[in-house]
């Protein structure tokens, strides 16, 4: 019997609204994600900036983000148990938005320069409970949007994610000047952000749909437990070793540069670890991680997009490691302009940027669309090496008028600099758009029955620039000077682009038919 004239409209009406409620879902996920990111990374920095911890011991702090480096090791856990109550995906999802809470609240109790170590291990903990919950909102968002919805899925993240860093980094640091803002310090910005983590774990449980029954791995969980136990086994004795056996040789070989020595002996434990972390896995028989890393590497050419990965956002992550510390302590822009500029006007222009690469994506495709914001990522450094060169006052400006939302205030007009201005634009607009097309690149690369597992690999080489780069940056920018630091950011970001090229064809692939298993129901 055909459909009647009403119930087509009908089901078209309902089919649109189901796909409305999961992007709306994604764009809650991606500032659920954002939040404490920053809290570990640029306004942590703009904190130790302002207690006057020098550039160097601020860039050895960025490594309080290697969690977002490993989390694929504990990633398959959450692909393979699922806790009571609100499914495989969603109840990982709350516990982990509790749990972070619970620690922003611990950090912001603590002084970073009086307790700089106990500091430390609490912006760990922050990192490696953001790092879990990553996980599972990678996972989840990969699971609910259709392979046409990924594109501006992945734009609708980012939206998300950038308005959560204008809220962690930008508001957090006007509201932190003592002299335009609205006398906060940073212990009560973290307590807010605690709030709003508890806020986001309720509309977590409340709000999100349901995903389609979907096999999980099938292994021995006793085998996964050991292993994942194992693994982390590995890694603390190389940890172990490399502060006591590869630090202290390091120190003797170099004892006049100590952050080069440091940095050396950072390189050589990574290279311990690693391979300790692999040999126990593989013995302890940690199924679920070695079954979903063989899943991917099956592919054709698995391994090139690993390192492609990397490589793609290293350039602009270099540039952007000791932005807040440039910017406040080298260039000398008021905390409040920073504030204005940096992290509200440019965080702005980061979501322009990926909502206009989530529509460019549309017409260009996803292999043009990576190499075209690419090009643009790597020139966009250019602009800070102009700026270290010329400093402020080149270009005109603009002014700031006093306002007071309740929420945040300036208490006088804040001057803002026409070529500060000028950088920050063009960076974030060029960061958004490459940030768009390199999300929906891996979310093509994961099988569904590995979600958790694969994205969480993707994305930890992803943010390999991110956080590994930070104490090569600061010492490097105390050795040769910031200019000369951004045209190295600069010349880093040329091998993605020679690589994106060498691999058109199996990203062309993608376009037309995305690597993804289709749902098997339980």
């Amino acid at each position: 019997m055909p459909p009647s004239p009403v119930a087509a409209p009908a089901a078209g009406l309902a089919k649109r609204l189901a796909s409305w409620h999961r992007l709306a879902v994604v764009l809650l996920l991606g500032f659920a994600s954002g939040l404490p990111l920053a809290l570990t990374g640029q306004a942590m920095q703009a904190w130790l900036s302002m207690e006057g911890l020098d550039v160097a011991t601020i860039g050895f702090l960025s490594l309080v983000g290697l969690p977002y480096t490993f989390k694929f090791l504990w990633a398959p856990l959450m692909d393979r148990f699922e806790l009571p109550l609100l499914g495989r995906r969603r109840g990982w999802l709350v516990l982990t938005q509790l749990a972070l809470a619970g620690a922003l609240m611990a950090m912001a109790a603590t002084s970073p320069t009086q307790a700089t170590r106990a500091f430390a291990m609490l912006a760990v903990l922050v990192a490696f409970v953001s790092a879990s919950q990553d996980v599972v909102i990678d996972a989840y968002r990969t699971d609910l949007l259709s392979a046409a919805e990924r594109g501006l899925g992945s734009s609708l993240n980012v939206l998300g994610y950038r308005l959560a860093m204008i809220v962690s980094g930008g508001i957090a640091l006007i509201w932190t000047d003592p002299n335009q803002g609205g006398g906060w310090n940073w212990s009560e910005v973290y307590r807010f952000m605690a709030g709003l983590m508890v806020a986001a774990a309720v509309l977590s449980a409340l709000v999100l749909p349901r995903l389609p029954a979907i096999a999980a791995p099938r292994s021995v969980a006793r085998n996964d437990l050991i292993g994942f136990v194992a693994v982390l086994g590995a890694v603390a004795v190389g940890v172990l070793l490399t502060d006591r056996v590869v630090a202290p040789l390091a120190r003797s070989m170099f004892a006049s540069a100590t952050k080069w020595a440091d940095l050396l002996a950072l390189l050589i434990g990574i290279a311990i670890t690693l391979p300790l972390g692999a040999w126990a896995a593989r013995r302890a028989k940690f199924e679920t991680l070695l079954s979903g890393l063989a899943n991917y590497f099956a592919q054709p050419g698995a391994a090139a997009f690993l390192i492609f990965i990397v490589l793609y956002k290293l350039g602009d992550a270099f540039a952007g490691s000791l932005m807040t510390p440039f910017l406040l302590k080298s260039m000398a822009f008021a905390p409040a302009e920073v504030g204005v500029v940096n992290k509200v006007i440019g965080l702005w222009l980061t979501i322009g940027g990926a909502l206009l690469g989530g529509a460019l994506m549309l017409k260009l495709g996803l292999w043009r669309s990576l190499f075209l914001f690419g090009v643009l990522q790597m020139a966009s450094n250019l602009g800070f090496w102009w700026l270290a060169v010329s400093g402020k006052g080149l270009m005109p400006g603009l002014v700031i008028p006093a306002f007071d939302w309740g929420f945040v205030k300036l208490a006088s007009a804040t001057p803002v600099d026409g070529g500060l201005l000028m950088v920050i634009a063009f960076e974030n607009l060029s960061g958004g758009m490459g940030t768009a097309a390199f999300v929906a690149f891996l979310m093509s690369l994961c099988n569904r029955r590995f979600t958790a597992t694969q994205f969480a690999l993707l994305s930890a080489f992803a943010s390999v620039g991110r956080v590994w780069v930070g104490p090569l940056a600061g010492v490097l920018a105390e050795t040769i000077g910031w200019p000369t630091f951004f045209l190295v950011s600069t010349v880093v970001a040329l091998p993605a682009l020679w690589m994106l090229w060498w691999l058109r064809a199996q990203v062309r692939a993608l376009e037309a038919d995305p690597i993804t298993a289709p749902a098997a129901e339980d």
